[in-house]
């Protein structure tokens, strides 16, 4: 007999983490304003080890253009520079001696199409995850009913997966759009 507790808890874990996952990867989608998510990727080599770059300086914002990055140890100027240019972020640091220093360009229209139509196949990726999730519960469903669930129950079954379905699409799509918005706002 089948747990339909566990059968739906086990799919909202699933479906939740693949909103979850897309909400980090909608932050490494800039928007124009600088954010210091936005050098999340950024590997930095520390003593011949890639470390991420939150794990040698602080990196805060100066303002809505502007992001600063403070090394724990001065040493690291160059290598956090060197890091930030390979990253391939379209950015281009600069130092003052005691931290980098990044200027984020204003964004062209095209350039933000681009990003809209990204953030779009982020928001694929996670309902993709979300209907896995949706497959396999219905799965177990079909299994238990072989083992002699009745079918009442089985279709009772059946609608909660589809609302649960429901419902996370719609936090896909209110995540989207609230991306779009953000990066088409000049």
């Amino acid at each position: 007999m089948i747990d339909t507790a566990a059968t739906l808890k086990t799919a909202e874990e699933h479906m939740s983490k693949a909103v979850d996952h897309l909400e980090v990867e909608l932050t490494k989608i800039r928007a124009g304003a600088a954010n210091p998510g936005m050098l999340e990727t950024v590997r930095v080599d520390y003593y011949g080890q890639m470390v991420p770059l939150s794990q040698v300086a602080a990196i805060n914002t100066g303002d809505a253009r502007t992001l600063f990055v403070k090394p724990w140890e001065k040493k690291m100027i160059d290598a956090i520079e060197k890091a930030i240019i390979g990253a391939n972020l379209g950015f281009n640091p600069s130092n003052n001696g005691e931290s980098v220093i990044i200027h984020v360009p204003m964004l062209t229209e095209e350039r933000r199409k681009a990003l809209v139509k990204s953030a779009h196949s982020e928001g694929e990726h996670a309902k993709v995850g979300i209907r896995s999730s949706r497959q396999k519960a219905m799965d177990a469903i079909k299994a238990a009913k072989k083992d002699g669930l009745p079918e009442d129950h089985a279709k009772g079954m059946e609608a909660d997966v589809e609302k649960l379905t429901g419902t996370y699409n719609k936090k896909v799509d209110a995540l989207i759009d609230a991306k779009e918005k953000d990066i088409m706002k000049v």
